[in-house]
């Protein structure tokens, strides 16, 4: 009792403990009330028995051998005593354990241990996206991880695709460089999975796929231009294709490694995607992105960026939208036959009946370069096809080599850039040195493919992507 009490009031804590509260201190004068009256009472007790072996020392016949029997007892109990906690080392409480030495508290010494155990496979290792279907029952997915598990393979992150008959489960798996694409297949397989689809990944990839739509929907949001780019990134590789109004004439949903998405002006989107089918939360997906761009409308963000030149003219670049097509198509009419015949690789005539597609969001980004009086000089084409884009440029005859033509293939290079597309064509004529000068002065590699008369320019962005201008100054969510 006494040892606890000093602990309490004198002990480490009691500096860093509040105030007792009044329940408290009552609490704590109640056991030491009984301990007083406990000491109280034996010490009464002692004084009667000291009493009572006086008197019978004193009065009684043989008080000298009870005095004498008394004292051999007393040592006979010391001597007892002694011998016993000797034996049993009951010398107090057992003293504390004594502080590591610096090597096992990861010193020096330890830091030159090699690691063990299982985190020493994973020093060389290798992200893969592993995908495959299961039975819908309890345990299937625990056996595939606990197949990756038993090889040290790490799941980073997975998704389920619930089917009428079974689950798509997709994982994201950290596997020692040593583990093949075939023996994570074989694994996978051995743990009841089927239909089993494996790829090397990246960092990228590990984005969080809820987080992940909501970006692309804010960028769809943003501009009609981007939906096709959003359904490629959210998709990976795959080709889409848009048939005007023929969203009554074929089935939509998902058949097998094609889906088809209706839109409500009648158009119909078809994704095709060869090396994995889709699944029917995937086509949600696509359907709730598709119907965001419908409900929203025709939209081109207002960005803009001003054109410095060297004779003065004071020149603004811009996105161009359907509101645009008088001032384009009186561009058309200052140009000369053979400004638009390069341009449009065709009858002179068919020129301003481009327009209407070209001008229109969702099959790209037009870019326009503006004089103060309004009139547009210059228009620059970026269109997707695919997982390129090809891109145009037109110049009034009156404002050629200024470097307009360079300043907008520069900005739609850059653009194609943020949306993930690293390759962009242009398709003219071997006659048409202007634009060819125009694609090599992209310091990017060029390959020139002669089909029939046609010059097929394509431009690898990747190895030039420092050397391309930020497309525009600020931007609206971004």
């Amino acid at each position: 009792m006494e040892h606890t009490e000093q602990l309490t009031t004198t002990g480490p804590t009691a500096t860093s403990t509040p105030n007792p509260s009044r329940a408290q201190r009552r609490d704590t004068r109640t056991p030491r009330w009984r301990r007083d009256t406990v000491e109280l009472a034996a010490v009464f007790l002692s004084v009667t028995a000291a009493d009572l072996v006086a008197k019978l020392v004193v009065h009684g016949p043989d008080g000298p051998v009870v005095l004498a029997a008394s004292a051999v007892a007393l040592v006979a109990t010391a001597l007892f005593h002694t011998w016993w906690s000797h034996r049993h080392q009951l010398h107090g409480p057992p003293a504390p354990d004594a502080p590591a030495p610096p090597a096992a508290a990861g010193g020096p010494a330890a830091a030159k241990e090699p690691l063990k155990g299982p985190l020493h496979d994973f020093e060389q290792t290798t992200l893969w996206r592993v995908r495959t279907t299961v039975q819908d029952s309890p345990g299937s997915l625990a056996r595939v991880c606990t197949a990756f598990a038993e090889r040290q393979v790490n799941i980073v992150s997975m998704q389920s695709h619930p089917l009428p008959s079974g689950t798509v489960d997709e994982f994201f798996v950290r596997a020692p460089q040593a583990l093949t694409r075939a023996d994570l297949a074989a694994l996978v397989a051995a743990a009841g999975g089927h239909d089993i689809w494996s790829a090397p990944a990246d960092a990228h990839d590990l984005v969080d796929v809820p987080t992940h739509v909501l970006a692309l929907a804010t960028r769809t949001a943003l501009d009609a231009a981007e939906l096709p780019i959003a359904l490629r990134q959210l998709f990976g590789q795959c080709t889409i294709r848009q048939y005007p109004g023929a969203a009554g004439r074929g089935g939509t949903g998902v058949d097998g490694h094609v889906m088809r998405l209706p839109v409500p002006s009648g158009d119909l989107i078809e994704l095709s995607r060869p090396h994995l089918p889709f699944t029917p939360t995937e086509f949600a997906r696509a359907q709730a992105l598709v119907e965001l761009d419908t409900l929203l409308g025709p939209r081109v963000p207002d960005v803009r960026a001003r054109l410095a030149q060297p004779a003065g003219a004071d020149l603004t670049v811009r996105r161009a939208d359907a509101g645009d097509k008088a001032a384009a198509l009186a561009m058309h009419h200052r140009c000369s036959p053979d400004t638009l015949r390069k341009r449009y690789h065709g009858p002179v005539r068919d020129a301003d009946r481009y327009l209407d597609h070209l001008l229109n969001a969702r099959h790209g980004q037009t870019l326009a370069v503006e004089a103060t009086d309004g009139r547009i000089v210059a228009l620059g084409h970026l269109m997707w096809d695919d997982g390129s884009a090809e891109v145009a440029v037109l110049v009034e005859d009156a404002w050629q080599r200024r470097g307009l033509g360079l300043d907008l293939m520069r900005r739609m290079s850059a653009l194609a850039l943020e949306a993930d597309v690293e390759t962009v064509y242009a398709v003219t004529q071997s006659s048409n040195t202007g634009l060819i000068a125009t694609m090599r002065k992209l310091a990017a590699p060029l390959d020139y493919q002669v089909e029939e008369g046609t010059l097929v320019i394509t431009a690898h962005l990747a190895e030039a992507a420092e050397e391309l201008p930020v497309p525009w100054p600020t931007r609206p969510g971004r």
